[in-house]
């Protein structure tokens, strides 16, 4: 689908979506629970969807009602010896999480993958796995075969590739007869290290214990085995900071006068993307807070230094203020972004320099020299919805229309984005 943007927003009120991040975690939690869970989520995805998918070829059952996932767990009196299909999309959350579950429950899978998620990198979750009692098939080659059963023990995963890795791990772990304990190796630290916190506050929702210690070397997760994810009954999905975000980078980008709230957003929450309030002031934007609403107005805007090392997905929407700010802004610690759905330090700057930005890759990041106006014109999402999202949200600093091709590259997140983009005064026409 390609999209021409004929005016960018104007500005207004837009309610934050479900978090995936939050949704995926939930519901992994609620198929495994002692119960029924009901979890309030009024906004789907195409990466939610490839979880809900999964967790019912597993067994759970799933029924969306009265804007929320009504989940039954799995029966593990009922799993059989047949190996099941999963179709995880492009969702790397479901797989990286999915693997090591169905690994626990011993139930042989074949791990089917789109897009780019084959070449994504799994190898220390995949070693750790083929140590501990698993049979994997190749890597990089779509369906992934899994069978055999996973033995607690010591497993140690480097800190410095994704935290999706322990979090797949958190989840299945508890699951097993033994005790088990993750070593997080590596001087940089774990990165992405809220995404782990996430986990760790899902399970502890649904009364999984899990022992965190600083050791000599790094991190140590201690797990207890034979664990009950025990129900809440009733709990709700977060608003989402990272697709919040492309609102509230418009807001700071807008014409003078102008002014974006998103509502629906916690300022407490344990999403490292909330990060972006703090680095749009930085920038010199003007935020608003108040309860659940975060406003953000235009004014004169600089370069800053951001290390993107626990929020990396914020990045090509930063990267478009900053095409805005004046002076230099300087992104490091984004080497992972080459392993997203796209090369994003590659997308991000060919995005930008193609609407007259002044964007140059490093190894591991960007330097972008701010412009007081860009020009517009033809831009690829190249399959990624953060690059199809930024690229709408950088048509207001644009003097001409911006054509987006493959823009339905937005499903993947955030399906009703460009109903939104209209909702806000915005204008975009098929073409």
């Amino acid at each position: 689908m390609k999209l021409r943007v004929t005016k960018p927003i104007q500005g207004g009120k837009v309610q934050a979506i479900a978090s995936k991040s939050d949704a995926h975690r939930l519901l992994i939690c609620a198929a495994l629970a002692d119960s029924d869970t009901y979890i309030a989520c009024p906004t789907s995805s195409e990466d939610i969807d490839a979880t809900v998918r999964c967790l019912e070829v597993l067994g759970a059952v799933v029924r969306y009602q009265q804007g929320g996932f009504l989940v039954t767990p799995i029966d593990r009196n009922a799993i059989g010896e047949n190996r099941l299909s999963l179709d995880c999309g492009e969702s790397g959350s479901t797989l990286r999480f999915i693997l090591p579950v169905c690994a626990a429950l011993g139930i042989p899978v074949s791990l089917v993958m789109g897009g780019r998620l084959p070449t994504r990198p799994l190898s220390a979750l995949y070693d750790e796995m083929a140590s501990h009692g698993c049979t994997l098939s190749e890597q990089g080659i779509s369906p992934l075969h899994c069978e055999g059963q996973l033995q607690s023990g010591t497993y140690t995963i480097p800190g410095d590739i994704s935290s999706q890795y322990i979090s797949g791990l958190l989840f299945a772990l508890p699951l097993l007869a033994g005790d088990s304990t993750i070593r997080v190796t590596g001087s940089g630290g774990l990165e992405s290290r809220p995404y782990v916190d996430m986990t760790l506050d899902s399970l502890q929702r649904f009364g999984v214990s899990i022992v965190e210690e600083d050791g000599q070397e790094g991190l140590i997760f201690h797990i207890p085995g034979n664990q009950v994810f025990q129900s809440p009954k009733t709990l709700s999905v977060e608003g989402d900071w990272s697709n919040a975000a492309f609102w509230l980078c418009a807001g700071a980008i807008l014409p003078s006068g102008s002014k974006l709230s998103c509502t629906g957003l916690d300022l407490n929450s344990r999403q490292g993307d909330r990060a972006v309030v703090e680095i749009l002031e930085r920038f010199g934007a003007e935020l608003h807070i108040e309860d659940d609403s975060v406003t953000v107005s235009p004014a004169p805007l600089r370069g800053i230094e951001i290390d993107a090392e626990h929020t990396p997905d914020l990045i090509p929407v930063l990267a478009a203020v900053a095409s805005l700010a004046k002076g230099t802004t300087t992104v490091r610690n984004a080497g992972r972004l080459r392993i997203k759905e796209s090369d994003r330090l590659l997308s991000t700057t060919a995005l930008l320099n193609s609407v007259g930005a002044s964007v140059s890759e490093t190894s591991d990041g960007l330097i972008i020299t701010g412009k007081e106006s860009l020009s517009g014109g033809v831009v690829q999402s190249f399959n990624d919805h953060r690059i199809a999202m930024t690229a709408a949200v950088i048509s207001a600093g644009c003097s001409g229309e911006i054509i987006i091709e493959n823009a339905e590259a937005v499903n993947k997140s955030y399906p009703n984005f460009f109903e939104d983009f209209l909702a806000l005064g915005g204008m975009v026409l098929p073409c």
